[in-house]
């Protein structure tokens, strides 16, 4: 009896080490798959990677640099110089003797390219005042409108500061050290501040017309990413088009910012993003980036060992290269029987994902959604979402991944890095505004410098409505 007894309580501590074992297992495994994660294999951003990471680019077989038949850019003469210092030739180099009368038989000419010092022109506006002869009244001539303070800061230097401070993003103690370095004057950060806030100030219809715009585009792209003022994380939200950007600064991530960012609410075209949950809420197309799913499927191959994911991203990068060359052809989409051959491996490819990684049973009595592997959860988004997955095959206005908001979020993390965080929620706004100004007319070509300078003005360049643009995303 006391046998039975001591193999009874040897059989319960097994069971009890074998669970503690699979639950170390477990944890063990978890703390790995974060180690593991990096820029390649996930959606975290290069600048954490611990070592180099291998680019998830394909080798095209060419030498880095310049390419053959690649036009290059070179320095040239110009035929209108602004000034022009002759050299003159005084003594003969053979003989010695004076030919400072003779008459020159041509020129060589060489050519310095250079700015002049920058210097504060201070410009003195003088009202005329008149005493009429007849009635006797006095009269001042009118100054202009955009003169009317005492002393002020002309439109040259304000946007020369808008554009340090908001374009470069330098911080404004390093804007005030240059300008003061270049012109010999020096400003007080207040006074950025305040320019800034006139510049933004002078953009709300330029909002207007760009959340009007973007919400007739057929496709938009989204992203977010996080910021911070007064010690605490705020969002910064990104709705963008091959023309227009617009930047959205606010506390929340998810649906109650972008309700009032007033984009989403009401569209009704095909908006790309990463699959964060929030965005699922509207009732639009949608659109999965395909290289965040190119970073999880490596990440799962490479850490989990699923060949599933090794064939997926085979036909990810079958689908976007027979897309591209369809693309090239100037086709709009691809033709129905192609859309048909690839729906049917990704179906047929989905079902052995399934085989290959069937999803864990409910225990009986346990309370909570069963645990998957990140492999499994991948799974249940390729088959559940399918068509926002390979939608880029069937429209070709709908690119490959979500580049484009990529690039436009990028920006705040370079901000950041450069300058710091903000102090208050409203130097993040008027960042937002100005860059979503900047950003836009910078895709439309326009100079920056003078797009700035119309902004504080009071007559900002307005974006053109959408049905002007020929969409066409490289993917």
């Amino acid at each position: 009896m006391v046998l039975e007894e001591k193999i009874l309580a040897l059989e319960e501590a097994n069971l009890l080490l074998r669970k503690e074992n699979s639950e170390l297992r477990r944890l063990l495994q978890e703390a790995l798959d974060k180690l593991t994660k990096n820029s390649s294999n996930s959606s975290k951003p290069p600048s954490t990677d611990i070592v180099k990471t291998k680019s998830l680019r394909i080798s095209t077989g060419k030498k880095a640099g310049g390419q053959k038949g690649h036009s290059g850019t070179t320095l040239q003469i110009s035929e209108t110089p602004d000034k022009i210092v002759v050299h003159r030739a005084l003594e003969c180099d053979g003989c010695g003797k004076d030919i400072s009368a003779t008459g020159s038989l041509r020129y060589e000419r060489r050519q310095v390219y250079d700015i002049p010092p920058i210097k504060i022109q201070i410009c003195e506006h003088r009202s005329e005042i008149k005493c009429c002869p007849h009635c006797q009244k006095q009269n001042k001539g009118v100054f202009p409108a955009q003169v009317s303070h005492c002393t002020q800061y002309g439109t040259n230097l304000k946007q020369f500061a808008v554009y340090l401070t908001q374009y470069q993003l330098l911080p404004f103690g390093r804007s005030v050290q240059l300008i003061e370095e270049i012109t010999g004057h020096k400003l007080s950060t207040s006074t950025l501040v305040s320019i800034n806030e006139q510049c933004s100030g002078q953009l709300s219809g330029f909002i207007e017309v760009l959340k009007d715009n973007l919400q007739k585009a057929p496709v938009i792209h989204s992203d977010e990413t996080g910021f911070y003022y007064e010690s605490k994380r705020n969002w910064l939200h990104v709705a963008t088009t091959e023309f227009l950007t617009y930047y959205y600064a606010h506390e929340k991530r998810g649906r109650e910012a972008m309700d009032q960012m007033g984009i989403l609410p009401d569209y009704k075209g095909t908006v790309m993003h990463d699959y964060w949950k929030s965005y699922l809420d509207y009732r639009c197309n949608h659109s999965l980036c395909n290289v965040h799913h190119l970073r999880d499927l490596t990440f799962c191959h490479e850490q989990e060992k699923s060949q599933w994911a090794a064939d997926m991203i085979a036909l990810l990068l079958e689908m976007k290269d027979i897309t591209d060359n369809s693309k090239e052809l100037g086709l709009q989409s691809l033709d129905e029987q192609q859309q048909q051959q690839l729906t049917a491996k990704y179906d047929l490819l989905v079902k052995e994902g399934y085989l290959q990684h069937p999803l864990p049973e409910k225990q009986p009595g346990k309370r909570g959604a069963v645990k998957k592997s990140k492999t499994q959860n991948l799974l249940e988004r390729f088959k559940n979402h399918r068509e926002d997955i390979i939608r880029f095959i069937r429209d070709f206005r709908i690119p490959f991944g979500n580049n484009l908001a990529e690039q436009a979020v990028r920006m705040m993390k370079v901000k950041q890095k450069i300058s710091g965080c903000f102090r208050s929620k409203e130097g993040a706004t008027i960042f937002a505004t100005i860059r979503s100004y900047i950003d836009t007319m910078r895709k439309n070509g326009f100079s920056i410098m003078d797009a700035i300078g119309q902004a504080i003005a009071g007559k900002p360049i307005l974006p053109i409505p959408p049905n002007y643009y020929t969409y066409q995303h490289s993917g």
